[in-house]
């Protein structure tokens, strides 16, 4: 039997990868520095609330959530209206001699939340803070594995956002988020052309092209009947 699919709610996207995500997997959304990497995870949870009545959990770690909130609102989006299907929490900062203490009580807090408001969507933005309170890439890999397969447990789909540096092959910061998740997706920018490119999705025949994108005052917007060469992604 087929799993179930949840629309990532980004137009155009589901059309490349069989009509949108596997219920309960985790998603990579890597990319350099504005290349679009929060608009499309909060476009996902909005979205997610506005289309399709998903309850949504955006976890930041580095803005305020009034930050966040106020970085919704500047898009056409009527944020008020969903409020009680959209939460938005911050994790403070965790000292890395504290963090195995720290990071389960952080986690045991998120399954909380997202057993209270029967959470469908989940961003965490960013692992790239995330990995900062750690001792070691083996302790980001098992900290992140263990957060996935808690979230998969609770049958919860979620974006793990990752700043990248480096060239058009680099899809994570540390290496190790991309092997922990079950699919990846990367932004890119080369002005003013902005690119999207899914470089795996685990149980999903996915499109392997590299296709534009456009962000509108209602977030962004995916044309699959075009492509862009990969040669010409440098960002």
């Amino acid at each position: 039997m087929d799993r179930d699919r949840i629309a990532s709610a980004i137009p155009g996207l589901d059309e490349l990868i069989q009509g949108g995500f596997l219920e309960g997997s985790s998603i990579l959304l890597s990319g350099g520095a504005g290349t679009g990497k929060t608009i499309f995870a909060m476009q996902f949870i909005y979205n997610g609330a506005k289309d399709y009545g998903d309850p949504g959990l955006y976890i930041t770690l580095e803005e305020g959530p009034t930050n966040v909130w106020w970085n919704m609102k500047s898009f056409k989006w009527n944020i008020s209206k969903y409020e009680k299907l959209i939460r938005l929490y911050r994790i403070g900062t965790i000292e890395p001699k504290d963090f195995a203490k720290n990071f389960n009580v952080e986690v045991e807090k998120i399954k909380r939340m997202v057993n209270e408001m029967n959470v469908k969507r989940l961003v965490i933005d960013s692992t790239t803070a995330f990995a900062m309170w750690m001792s070691s890439p083996q302790q980001l890999r098992y900290s992140l594995f263990k957060l996935a397969d808690e979230l998969k447990d609770l049958k919860c789909t979620s974006i793990l956002i990752s700043e990248t540096v480096g060239g058009r092959d680099n899809f994570s910061r540390f290496g190790v988020e991309e092997f922990v998740t079950d699919g990846i997706i990367r932004l890119y920018f080369m002005p003013p052309q902005r690119a999207i490119f899914i470089r795996k999705m685990r149980g999903t025949k996915h499109n392997q092209r590299v296709h534009p994108f456009t962000i509108t005052d209602k977030g962004i917007v995916v044309n699959p009947k075009e492509e862009i060469l990969w040669e010409s992604l440098r960002k």
